[in-house]
């Protein structure tokens, strides 16, 4: 739990990027703590986590219940770290898995389809306002959902997709598996024409 909420709270020294684990001290996560409703909200989102691993019931639906009625966030499933969450108001995020340093921003809504089956979302997936992730799709590492977008199917990795439903309109066939998005400014300068690609579909 400990190291989960860690990773969410690095992403709100600079809103939304990645911070160095170094920089998180006691005294500025209790700062961000204050600062930001959203990473309070996974606060206690993570301690809920907690006690549902350590089959404590009764506190998890306490807990979640106080997530709903405090934030309006609905949340559940097992994601990883670095979660960030722009607007967690009128947000639902219902996985079967989510990976690391993932975006969501505003009104989205991940869950259940036609059926009791949930989203498998990758790691470094960045998700727009408003979005729709519904089913048992799989969302690949890296891949970019636009604002609005319905997506009813798979998108695979480093992947943009858009519409209703979604499309996908590109896709980053040259991104190495190590760059991150969150570290697209301060890139050599040979690897230029890669950080195009990250800057110009980052808010799609």
């Amino acid at each position: 739990m400990w190291k989960r909420f860690k990773q969410d709270a690095l992403r709100w020294v600079v809103p939304e990027q990645v911070a160095d684990p170094s920089v998180l001290t006691w005294r500025l996560l209790i700062r961000l703590l204050i600062r930001h409703v959203p990473l309070r909200a996974m606060a206690w989102y993570r301690l809920a986590a907690w006690c549902k691993a350590n089959e404590i019931p009764l506190f998890t639906g306490l807990l979640q219940r106080q997530i709903f009625y405090r934030f309006g966030l609905e949340i559940g499933g097992d994601i990883g770290g670095g979660l960030y969450i722009a607007h967690p108001s009128g947000t639902v995020i219902n996985v079967k898995h989510m990976g690391e340093n993932c975006s969501v921003i505003a009104a989205v809504t991940i869950g259940m389809r036609n059926e009791w089956v949930f989203p498998a979302i990758g790691s470094h997936v960045f998700i727009g306002a408003g979005a729709r992730v519904l089913g048992g799709v799989t969302i690949g590492d890296h891949a970019k959902i636009g604002a609005n977008a319905v997506v009813m199917d798979d998108i695979p990795a480093y992947a943009t997709a858009v519409g209703v439903p979604a499309r996908i309109v590109k896709t980053h066939t040259t991104y190495p598996a190590s760059l991150a998005p969150e570290r697209a400014n301060g890139i050599p300068e040979q690897e230029g024409h890669l950080v195009n690609h990250v800057q110009s579909s980052r808010h799609v």
